[in-house]
């Protein structure tokens, strides 16, 4: 059998196209030649199977009052169960639960994220080993995007400080992680991966996880 790997996130795993260079948002989406998931499926070969697990608007564990279901922490089990066994879990999480109507603080979040990774699914017996993300940090220049009203004030500077408590996190937890900033961003919403983003992503995801200081993913 191949080794599972799931790849749990928002609209960035999901492949969300939010612009081409010079065009106004477009809602489409990048296709299996281009998502980061696909990518990393090509570069790590027969041997695994990558499972694509992105939902737009999804948060880590706290549920959206304007859109249901959204929550990753409801999902997880299942998820697991349906994909099992699986060898690898990869969280990247984060960028939706900075919007000024859930009023929560970047702590808030990572604990947020933590919850999630120490649920029993997570690191029970034979539970996956586990990559957490930090997504990049979404652009100041957001509040004067398409997408403004919808992510509130103060979501940027919310998004810039979750990659230190997610590195903070993983170190208490022993489990892998990567901080995705500098991955390319589009210059119309500030907040979704161009598709040399997603191709970038993809290069550090699969970086990590070939690194032999690391280990062997679980089986």
């Amino acid at each position: 059998m191949k080794r599972h790997v799931i790849c749990l996130g928002d609209s960035n795993t999901h492949g969300y196209c939010g612009a081409q260079e010079g065009e106004t948002l477009c809602g489409g989406r990048f296709s299996e030649a281009e998502r980061w998931p696909c990518l990393l499926q090509r570069a790590l070969g027969e041997e695994y199977l990558v499972i694509e697990e992105g939902l737009c608007g999804r948060t880590t564990v706290f549920p959206d009052p304007l859109e249901p279901g959204l929550d990753a922490i409801s999902y997880l089990r299942p998820c697991l169960l349906s994909h099992a066994p699986v060898s690898l879990l990869i969280l990247m999480l984060g960028t939706n639960d900075t919007k000024e109507r859930f009023g929560l603080s970047a702590e808030e979040i990572a604990r947020g994220m933590e919850r999630q990774a120490m649920s029993e699914d997570c690191w029970g017996p034979g539970g996956p080993d586990l990559l957490v993300v930090a997504p990049p940090a979404i652009r100041p220049e957001v509040e004067h995007s398409p997408v403004a009203a919808a992510m509130g004030r103060g979501c940027a500077e919310k998004s810039r400080q979750l990659a230190e408590h997610y590195r903070r996190l993983a170190a208490r937890l022993g489990a892998r992680f990567l901080d995705g900033e500098g991955c390319e961003l589009n210059r119309v919403d500030h907040m979704h991966l161009t598709q040399a983003g997603h191709a970038q992503l993809a290069a550090r995801v699969g970086a990590v996880l070939s690194d032999p200081a690391t280990g062997a993913l679980g089986q």
